[in-house]
């Protein structure tokens, strides 16, 4: 088993097509199906079901998936380790990003990454917290910007960034607009707007809901902070999200209602680093920029 036919595995499992997976590779289809035909007769077993319009992995593909993200992370960690020791900066920085996250500007940062290192190959992916958490967790991920997640979830470092107050916006003529301070009970029987399950806004609403007793009911779920606001603006429900949500142009006119009492939700975004291991020598070096714009 070669590093090479891992790497035409694992492309092929992302693209879940072969002809994307040899372009993004540089490599002729004919190679890499044939690299990935002699990586299942290694194994003994196939990698993928093919149909003429699907590629999915079978369930040995799955489990191969997981060591081989591994495999290959660790490999370019070597390869990395020894260009540090050269003085030369150079291989692959992959960060995981939420949506919107507080306490960091992804896009700032990487610009001035990529002025200091520019040698470096910067990979870029946007996900939930749980996604999130599996990539730094399984080597995919260098390291990733997230909400805070409870202890139980993880088991690596988690590095704080900001906490802010969460809040609800509704649309200028709601009830709620006057800015008035929200009771939870006062809450109830609205339709809300808010992220996918996974995404760190929404684990804070809910968990926030749950603890203050109240249930609801999420009626429009959206995977983008412009369609979130969008929705509030017609009218079409409230959202319960981090206050800084409150300040983009986008949510210009909206009513932002704080809440009352003793129980105000709030939002904490975190650094996610890896587990029982180092961390790569592109990690370092965006860490350390990270740490200038922390305060401690």
């Amino acid at each position: 088993m070669e590093l090479r036919q891992l790497e035409h595995f694992v492309a092929v499992a992302e693209e879940r097509h072969f002809t994307r997976a040899a372009e993004r590779l540089a490599v002729s289809q004919s190679g890499l199906s044939a690299s990935v035909r002699a990586l299942e007769h290694e194994l003994r077993t196939p990698l993928f079901s093919r149909t003429t319009r699907t590629v999915r992995l079978t369930e040995a593909g799955q489990a191969l998936l997981v060591e081989a993200e591994r495999t290959l992370a660790g490999a370019r960690a070597a390869r990395d380790a020894v260009d540090a020791v050269r003085g030369l900066l150079r291989g692959r920085l992959t960060l995981g990003v939420e949506q919107c996250v507080a306490g960091v500007s992804p896009a700032r940062l990487l610009a001035a990454f990529r002025r200091e290192h520019p040698h470096m190959e910067i990979r870029l992916r946007q996900e939930g917290t749980s996604s999130l958490l599996a990539g730094v967790a399984g080597g995919r991920l260098d390291l990733a910007f997230a909400a805070t997640v409870s202890p139980p979830e993880w088991r690596g470092e988690l590095m704080p960034l900001a906490r802010e107050r969460m809040v609800v916006l509704c649309a200028p003529g709601h009830r709620l607009a006057g800015g008035a301070p929200v009771e939870w009970a006062g809450l109830r029987g609205e339709s809300f707007i808010d992220f996918h399950p996974d995404w760190g806004p929404r684990r804070a609403a809910d968990e926030a809901f749950a603890a203050a007793g109240v249930r609801r009911t999420v009626a429009l779920e959206v995977n983008d902070v412009h369609s979130l606001l969008e929705l509030v603006h017609e009218g079409l429900g409230v959202a319960v999200v981090p206050h800084h949500f409150s300040r983009k142009p986008e949510a210009r006119g909206l009513g932002v209602a704080e809440f009352a009492g003793a129980h105000r939700p709030g939002y904490e975004s975190v650094v996610v680093l890896p587990p029982a291991r180092s961390l790569s020598p592109g990690a370092k070096a965006l860490m350390a920029l990270v740490r200038q714009d922390v305060p401690h």
